[in-house]
């Protein structure tokens, strides 16, 4: 074989070898996307109307949907777990006769991305740490709607016991999150309330990685208008912890 052509044919076998290098690390991370539950109405219909929750059974499903959409478009390929409380819906379906986790389930083709439902927050955190072999598929981002005070994501809220929370993820649990598990720069946010006021600050030593949360209350409210985002209450901010 003459030297030229010996050139070339080590050329093409780099060119190769460098592309499927940047194609396995363009497949090599994973953007996850936590929805919590609605309350019940039969809860929820016991307070004075401006202080109900969850009149709509897809607070938590509509944005996590739009920002699934957003992440999609902006990077074609991508891979996205959706992790989303089932027991609340289940409760939801009952009381409204509606086939809310068939609806979800549903998204799972529409999107192209895989649904994973849990029950508790070490669900969570095991999805987290060993949900795909972190040695090969970090976490790119992560992401959650629902419920939350400034300690923990409430996963429901009023949909078990009225008024209270009886599946969560509290920022005493998150050193059990293996930060190894997480890309250098992952992008998080909370879309909860009060989430900034602690736990995000909680979530950063744990990870190595901040979580932006918000400073005060979100706002699920006529999110119709705003093309389905999230919005902030009067007085609140968000911050990056």
């Amino acid at each position: 074989m003459k030297r030229t052509s010996l050139l070339h044919l080590i050329a093409l076998i780099g060119c190769l070898f460098w592309s499927s290098l940047s194609t396995a690390s363009a497949q090599s991370q994973e953007h996850i996307i936590v929805s919590g539950g609605p309350a019940l109405r039969q809860w929820e219909n016991l307070r004075p109307p401006a202080m109900q929750h969850d009149k709509w059974w897809g607070n938590f499903i509509a944005p996590a949907s739009n920002r699934i959409r957003e992440l999609l478009h902006a990077q074609p390929g991508i891979t996205i777990t959706w992790l989303v409380y089932r027991d609340a819906y289940a409760r939801r379906n009952a009381e409204d006769g509606k086939p809310y986790t068939q609806w979800i389930q549903e998204k799972e083709a529409k999107f192209g991305v895989k649904i994973v439902w849990f029950r508790t927050g070490d669900d969570v955190i095991r999805y987290i740490n060993s949900g795909k072999n972190r040695g090969r598929t970090k976490i790119s981002g992560f992401e959650y709607y629902g419920h939350s005070n400034k300690f923990c994501f409430m996963f429901d809220y009023s949909s078990d016991v009225y008024g209270v929370s009886s599946s969560w993820l509290h920022q005493a649990d998150l050193k059990k999150i293996r930060s190894s598990a997480f890309a250098k720069g992952a992008y998080c946010q909370s879309w909860g309330c009060h989430t900034a006021e602690s736990m995000s600050s909680v979530w950063k030593k744990a990870t190595g990685v901040p979580l932006i949360g918000a400073y005060g209350k979100t706002d699920y409210s006529n999110m119709h208008l705003r093309n389905w985002k999230v919005g902030l209450s009067p007085g609140s901010h968000w911050r990056r912890g």
